[in-house]
C-alpha cells in the first residue's frame, strides 16, 4: 500500500489530506465531520460527495471481509456503518427539503391566482410565507422529545407498544403519539416495518391517510405523533353493529376504495387493510393507518415476513373463531365467536390471516391487487358479521383461504343483494381478474353495487354512520386502560460522539412536518 500528502486551499484555509492507494482503490481521508458539512454545499456537489464517501466506508467494510492482513474490530465496523447510512441520509434529506419548499412555493402561487387579490396582497402572502419557511428552518433545529407533550391517557395498545392521547405544551394541539419499544423492534426482527411506517407516513400526506406531524426517538423508544381522529376504528365501529345495512357498506368500502387507491397511486402496497387499521375522523370519514407492512419504497421496507402457513405452528397466529368445518356453526354464533377473539387478535404479536390475499401466501410475487382481496373480505365482515375464511386454527383458516372456490360462501340465513354478492365475489378471486386489478378505481366506479356513488365529493357528504364528538380530547370510542400509568419511561439522547450498539438502524428516523411547527394553538395551561 502507497501513500503521499497532498496540500489543497479550502474555505477554511490549506487542508492536508492523506491519500492511501491499495490497487485501484483509493481510501478517502477521514475529515471532521463538520468540516464535510461547510464543504460540500451545492447539492451537485452533495451527491458527488455522497458516493465518494458511501465509496470510502464501503471500501473499508469490503476490506474487512475480504483482506486477511488488515484487521477491523467490531466497533470500528459498527463506526463505519453508522457514517455511512447518516452522511446518505443527511443529504438525501437536505434534496428532499429543497424541493418541499419549491412544492410549497408553488401551491401557494397557484393559490393567488384563484383568489383574486392585488398585487400587493400577493406580496404579503409571500412574505408570510417566507417568514413561516424561515420560522420552520429554525424549529427544525431544534430537539423535540416527550417533555415537550402532557399525556393525557392510554387509548391504545398492541404487541410492541402503545397509543396516547397527548397534548403539546407549546401549541396546545391535540395529537396521537404512538410509542414503540426500540428492544423488541430488534428483538422481534420488526425493524423494516417500524421503518417503512414512519417513511410512508412522510410521503403519503393527503386527505385518506393519517397525517403524521413529528417523529422523533430516544435511547428507549420510538415515537411517531400522528393526527388524534376521534372516531375509533373500523374494528370497534363493527363490534358494536353487529352487521352493516348494505347503504353504510356502500359507503364505508366507497371511501376505503378510494384511500387503498390514492397509495397505490404512490406506489406503495399497504398489504395489511384490516378493519383495525381503518380509522374514522371527527365527521366518520376514513383513514388508512398502520403501514408497517406497505412495501414499494426501499429495500429496508421489505422483510420476509410472510411465509407458508401450512407449516405454520398453532403459536404462530391466534384462534379466528368458529370450527374448522363450515358447518358446525350457524352464522350467528360464528359473529359471536369472531367478536369474543377479535380483540384479542388486535392486541396480541401474531395477528391474523383472515385478510390476507392466497398469492402473499404463496410468495410467488403480488401486487396492488392483494389489497383488493382484503376490500372483499372487510366488506363480507360488514354485512355478515364475520369474515369468510374465520376458523377455530390459522392452519384452517390458510387451507380456507387457499380453496376459496370452495370455502367462500354465503350464509342463507343472512340475506344480501345479489349485487353485494357478486361485488365480494369479483373482490376474492384470482389476482389478475380481481376487481380493481387493470384499472383501479375506476373499475369500481363501474360495478353495479357502487351505482350512484359520487366519488368526487364522498368526503364532504355526511359519513354514514355519524360521529358523536363532544371535545377535542373525546376518547369514548376508544378502549380503556385505567392500570396503565400515564408516565412515559425515557432516558435522554447520547452526545454526539457517543455510540449506542446497534442504534445505527434507527439513524433518520427523526421528522418534523412544515404544517406541524408553523402552526400555533392555545399553550396548556400549567
Amino acid at each position: 500500500m502507497s501513500c503521499y500528502v497532498r496540500t489543497r486551499e479550502c474555505r477554511d484555509g490549506p487542508v492536508k489530506e492523506e491519500i492511501r492507494e491499495r490497487g485501484d482503490y483509493h481510501c478517502l481521508p477521514m475529515y471532521n465531520f463538520e468540516l464535510f458539512k461547510t464543504l460540500w454545499t451545492k447539492i451537485g456537489v452533495m451527491c458527488g460527495y455522497i458516493t465518494c464517501a458511501k465509496s470510502y466506508l464501503s471500501g473499508v467494510l469490503e476490506m474487512a471481509a475480504t483482506e486477511s492482513t488488515i484487521r477491523f474490530s467490531g466497533h470500528t465496523l459498527d463506526k463505519a456503518t453508522k457514517a455511512k447510512v447518516t452522511l446518505e441520509n443527511y443529504y438525501s434529506n437536505l434534496i428532499a427539503q429543497h424541493i418541499e419548499r419549491k412544492q410549497r412555493l408553488a401551491k401557494l402561487e397557484e393559490s393567488l391566482k384563484d383568489e383574486g387579490l392585488s398585487e400587493q396582497q400577493k406580496q404579503e402572502k409571500r412574505l408570510q410565507h417566507a417568514q413561516k419557511e424561515t420560522e420552520f428552518l429554525r424549529l427544525k433545529r431544534s430537539r423535540l422529545g416527550v417533555e415537550d407533550f402532557e399525556p393525557l391517557k392510554v387509548i391504545g395498545r398492541g404487541a410492541f407498544g402503545e397509543v396516547r392521547l397527548v397534548q403539546k405544551k407549546d401549541t396546545g394541539h391535540v395529537y396521537a403519539m404512538k410509542i414503540l419499544r426500540k428492544a423488541d423492534m430488534l428483538e422481534k426482527e420488526q425493524v423494516a416495518h417500524v421503518r417503512a411506517e414512519r417513511d410512508v407516513l412522510v410521503e403519503a400526506d393527503h386527505q385518506w391517510v393519517v397525517k403524521m406531524y413529528y417523529s422523533f426517538q430516544d435511547p428507549i423508544n420510538l415515537y411517531l405523533i400522528m393526527e388524534f381522529l376521534p372516531g375509533g376504528d373500523m374494528m370497534t365501529l363493527l363490534m358494536k353493529k353487529d352487521t352493516l345495512s348494505e347503504e353504510c357498506t356502500q359507503f364505508y368500502i366507497s371511501e376505503t376504495a378510494l384511500a387503498i387507491d390514492s397509495i397505490h397511486k404512490l406506489g406503495f402496497i399497504h398489504r395489511d387493510i384490516k378493519p383495525d387499521n381503518l380509522l374514522l375522523d371527527a365527521r366518520g370519514h376514513i383513514k388508512l393507518s398502520d403501514f408497517g407492512l406497505c412495501t414499494g419504497l426501499k429495500k429496508s421496507h421489505r422483510t420476509d415476513f410472510y411465509r407458508d402457513l401450512s407449516q405454520a405452528k398453532p403459536s404462530d397466529f391466534m384462534t379466528s373463531c368458529g370450527s374448522g368445518s363450515g358447518g358446525a356453526m350457524d352464522s350467528k354464533r360464528r359473529a359471536e365467536s369472531w367478536k369474543r377473539n377479535r380483540r384479542a387478535l388486535a392486541y396480541s404479536t401474531v395477528g391474523t390471516p383472515d385478510y390476507i390475499a392466497p398469492e402473499v401466501f404463496l410468495q410467488t410475487g403480488y401486487g396492488p391487487a392483494c389489497d383488493c382481496w382484503s376490500l372483499g373480505v372487510i366488506m363480507y365482515e360488514m354485512l355478515i358479521g364475520y369474515p369468510p375464511f374465520c376458523s377455530e386454527n390459522p392452519q384452517e383458516t390458510y387451507r380456507k383461504v387457499m380453496n376459496w372456490r370452495e370455502t367462500l360462501v354465503f350464509p342463507p340465513e343472512v340475506p344480501i343483494s345479489e349485487e353485494a354478492k357478486d361485488t365480494i365475489i369479483r373482490f376474492c378471486c384470482e389476482a389478475d381478474r380481481r376487481l380493481g386489478a387493470q384499472r383501479g378505481i375506476e373499475e369500481l366506479k363501474l360495478a353495479p353495487f357502487f351505482r350512484g356513488v359520487d366519488w368526487e365529493h364522498i368526503r364532504e357528504r355526511p359519513a354514514a354512520i355519524p360521529v358523536e364528538v363532544r371535545s377535542i380530547d373525546d376518547t369514548s370510542n376508544f378502549d380503556e386502560f385505567p392500570d396503565v400509568k400515564l408516565e412515559i419511561p425515557s432516558a435522554p439522547m447520547p452526545q454526539d460522539g457517543e455510540v449506542i450498539y446497534k442504534d445505527w438502524v434507527f439513524i433518520n428516523y427523526t421528522f418534523k412536518r412544515f404544517e406541524g411547527l408553523t402552526q400555533r394553538g392555545t399553550p396548556t395551561k400549567k
